[in-house]
C-alpha cells in the first residue's frame, strides 16, 4: 500500500496554525489576568440643597459654561499634592466624571435645588440666557502639607456676564479648605464633599444676589425676563 507523505509546505502551514493557536491562548490568558484586577473605585460628590431664607427669587435665566481647568485637574483621577511642583493621584480611585464636568453638574443641580431661579442649564444646550457664568476650577485636590491627614482645597474664579452685551457685571473668587478626618480615601472624599458643598452654596448665593442687583438696575420696573 502506498502512503502519501505531507510535503514541506503542508508541514509549515500546520506549524503556523499551531503557533497561531498558541498565541491566541497566551493572549487569552493575559486578558484573564488583566480582567481579574479590581476596577477603580468611583466616587461622586453632592449638590447643595440648603440656602438662606432671604435668598432672592429671580426672574431671569442662567447658562453655565463648562469650568476651565488645567490638565492636572481636568481628569477623572483624584488629585493629591505633596509638594508645590508635583501632582499625584490616588491609586484605583476615580471621580464619576472629569472634575470640571462633575462640578458643572453639581452647580446646576444646586441652582435647581434652590428653587429661586426661572431656568438654569449648560451652554451646550443652546438655551437663551440673560446671564452666563464663566468659571475656572483652579483648586481641586487633597494637600499633604505635613504630618497627619491631608486637607482638601476647592477653589474657583468666577465671572458673571450679562447678555446679550457680553458685559462682565460681577467677578469673585471662592475657595474653601476642609481637613480630612483621617488619611483614608473615604475620609478624603468626605472632605472633598464638605469643601465643595461650601463652595457650591457660596456660588449660588453670590450669582443670585449679584445677578439680581444688576437685573433690577436694567429693569427698575421689576419686570420678568422674556421667555
Amino acid at each position: 500500500m502506498r502512503h502519501n507523505r505531507p510535503n514541506a509546505s503542508g508541514l509549515a502551514s500546520r506549524r503556523a496554525l499551531l503557533l497561531g493557536a498558541g498565541s491566541l491562548l497566551a493572549l487569552a490568558g493575559c486578558n484573564s489576568i488583566l480582567t481579574d484586577r479590581p476596577p477603580p473605585q468611583l466616587f461622586r460628590l453632592s449638590p447643595k440643597s440648603t440656602y438662606p431664607a432671604d435668598l432672592p427669587t429671580v426672574p431671569w435665566q442662567l447658562v453655565l459654561e463648562m469650568p476651565v481647568a488645567d490638565a492636572g485637574v481636568n481628569t477623572q483621577r483624584i488629585a493629591l499634592v505633596r509638594s508645590a511642583n508635583q501632582i499625584e493621584y490616588y491609586a484605583r480611585a476615580n471621580w464619576t466624571d472629569r472634575a470640571p464636568a462633575m462640578f458643572q453638574t453639581m452647580l446646576i443641580e444646586s441652582f435647581e435645588n434652590s428653587r429661586r431661579i426661572v431656568s438654569v442649564g449648560r451652554e451646550s444646550l443652546g438655551l437663551r440666557a440673560d446671564f452666563v457664568l464663566k468659571s475656572e476650577l483652579r483648586e481641586f485636590q487633597a494637600v499633604y502639607d505635613g504630618a497627619g491627614p491631608p486637607s482638601v482645597r476647592v477653589g474657583l474664579a468666577l465671572k458673571l456676564v450679562a447678555m446679550p452685551r457680553r458685559e462682565i457685571v460681577a467677578a469673585t473668587d471662592v475657595e474653601r479648605i476642609a481637613p480630612a478626618a483621617a488619611d483614608t480615601l473615604e475620609d478624603v472624599v468626605d472632605a472633598f464633599d464638605t469643601a465643595s458643598g461650601h463652595v457650591l452654596k457660596e456660588i449660588v448665593v453670590w450669582v443670585l444676589t449679584a445677578g439680581e442687583k444688576h437685573w433690577l438696575q436694567d429693569h427698575p420696573e421689576g419686570g420678568k425676563a422674556k421667555s
